[in-house]
């Protein structure tokens, strides 16, 4: 009896483990493919590919560049003041949320189903207040 106790407790501390393992992993995985996203949506906008920036931003943020500019996105998104795309120095997923720290700013991700799409971009930290973006669809 007490063995089958010991192994039952074993098998419990073995799955939480390898779980934990997994779960470590699988938010490993995921701000890479944050930052990747971040990254390449930089990149588009530095390399004046309007077209492939817009398609990684998300659809309240695609609305609000084409809102405040009075031009389709992949006309206005290469015209933002965005700092050039830096080194990612951190990144930190909550959910379906995500930040991606760079050199010189911050970007915001939400997932949705086709992956990582950019919120705001060109963010910088006020302190206690909120970040104050060049790019936001919040």
């Amino acid at each position: 009896m007490w063995r089958r106790r010991v192994r039952i407790i074993a098998a419990s501390v073995l799955c939480c483990l390898i779980g934990g393992l997994a779960g470590c992993g699988s938010v490993g995985r995921r701000s890479d493919a944050a930052s990747d996203a971040a990254v390449r949506f930089l990149d588009a906008v530095s390399a004046g590919d309007g077209e492939a920036a817009c398609a990684l931003l998300a659809p309240d943020a695609v609305e609000e560049v084409e809102r405040s500019s009075g031009q389709t996105c992949a006309q206005a998104v290469t015209d933002e003041d965005l700092p050039e795309p830096g080194t990612v120095t951190g990144a930190d997923v909550y959910g379906q949320w995500a930040m991606v720290r760079l050199s010189g700013q911050a970007v915001f991700l939400a997932m949705f189903p086709g992956g990582w799409r950019v919120v705001a971009a060109g963010c910088q930290s006020r302190g206690e207040r909120p970040y104050d973006c060049v790019v936001d669809g919040g």
